[in-house]
C-alpha cells in the first residue's frame, strides 16, 4: 500500500493532541478509523511509533524522529500543491508568552496594511521550539537563552526585568526596587521556558524559596493569591496586566535577550518579510 499523506497527517495530529479519541474528533473520522490508519502506517514504517501512558498517547524514541521527518513532508507538500492563484498559508509565528510585548498590536496592524494577503497567526506554546523542528510554527520569538546552533537566529532587542508581586505587598507601592531586596521572598518560577533562576540573586541572598509552575496563567494566579512572587521581562507587563499584580523595574539584574529565530529549511515565503516588518517596527 504505501504511506501516503493522509497517513502523515493523522500521526501529527494524534501526536498533538496526545489523544486517539481528540485526534478522530478533530478529523472528523471514527475512532477506530484513526486507529487503524495509525497501525497501518507502523506497519509500513517497521517500527513503534506511539505508546498509550497515563499521560496519553506519546511517542517512542522513533516516533519523535518520525514526527520532525513527517512534519517536514506534509509541509513540503502543502507548499507543493498550494494554488499560486490562492492565498498564502498563515505564516504561524510561535512564542512562548508576551509575543512581541508591548510591540505586539502594531505588529499586528502593520503586518494587516503591507501583507493583507498572508495572515499572520500568533501560537503561544509552552515548547515552541518542539513546534519549530517539527514544521508546526514557521519562526519563533524566545527570550533568555540564545537559540542553539540548530536555528538561524538574530538578535531583537534587551528587556528589563521586573517583579511582579501581589498589589497588597508591602514593596508594591515603590517605583523601583533591587532584587537582593526580594530575598526573603517565595519566588514562582515558571519551568515552561521561563527566564527566572535563583542564579539571579546574589550568592547567598535568596531567594527564600521557590514554586514551579508549568505555565504563566498558573504563575499569575499564585503570584495575585498571595502564594509567592514572581521576575519576569517587562513584556510581560504589557501583555499579562492583572488587576491584583503590581510590576516593578528591577534596577541590579541584567536584562533579557529577546530572539528570532527560524529553521536553516524554512520554508513560508514571507519569512523575510517578517523579519523585515519586526525590526522596521522597533
Amino acid at each position: 500500500m504505501g504511506v501516503e499523506i493522509r497517513h502523515l497527517r493523522t500521526f501529527l495530529v494524534a501526536v498533538e493532541e496526545r489523544s486517539i479519541s481528540r485526534a478522530a474528533e478533530r478529523l472528523r473520522l471514527a475512532q477506530p478509523a484513526v486507529s487503524r490508519t495509525l497501525a497501518q502506517l507502523e506497519r509500513e514504517v517497521g517500527a513503534e511509533l506511539l505508546v498509550r501512558s497515563a499521560q496519553g498517547v506519546v511517542t517512542t524514541t522513533a516516533g519523535a524522529r518520525f514526527r520532525v521527518k513527517a512534519a517536514a513532508a506534509v509541509l513540503s507538500f502543502d507548499d507543493a500543491v498550494h494554488s499560486p492563484m490562492a492565498r498564502l498559508r498563515p505564516l504561524r509565528v510561535g512564542h512562548h508568552w508576551a509575543a512581541l510585548g508591548q510591540h505586539t498590536t502594531r505588529l499586528l496592524r502593520t503586518w494587516r496594511e503591507r501583507f493583507p494577503d498572508v495572515p499572520l497567526e500568533l501560537r503561544r506554546l509552552d515548547d515552541a521550539f518542539g513546534a519549530l523542528a517539527t514544521g508546526e510554527v514557521d519562526i519563533v520569538v524566545s527570550r533568555g537563552q540564545r537559540p542553539g546552533p540548530a536555528y538561524h537566529h538574530e538578535l531583537l532587542w534587551h528587556e528589563r526585568r521586573m517583579a511582579a508581586l501581589p498589589a497588597h505587598h508591602q514593596l508594591a507601592d515603590r517605583d523601583e526596587l533591587r532584587i537582593t531586596e526580594l530575598a526573603e521572598e517565595t519566588v514562582l518560577v515558571n519551568t515552561a521556558y521561563g527566564t527566572t533562576n535563583p542564579e539571579l540573586w546574589p550568592a547567598d541572598t535568596g531567594p527564600h524559596a521557590t514554586i514551579t509552575v508549568a505555565n504563566t496563567d498558573d504563575w499569575q494566579t499564585n503570584i495575585a493569591a498571595g502564594l509567592g512572587i514572581g521576575v519576569t521581562p517587562e513584556s510581560t507587563s504589557y501583555m499579562y496586566s492583572h488587576t491584583e499584580i503590581t510590576y516593578i523595574p528591577l534596577t541590579d539584574v541584567a536584562p533579557v535577550a529577546t530572539y528570532l529565530a527560524w529553521a536553516p529549511n524554512a520554508q513560508h515565503p514571507a519569512l523575510a518579510d517578517f523579519r523585515h516588518t519586526v525590526n522596521h517596527i522597533l
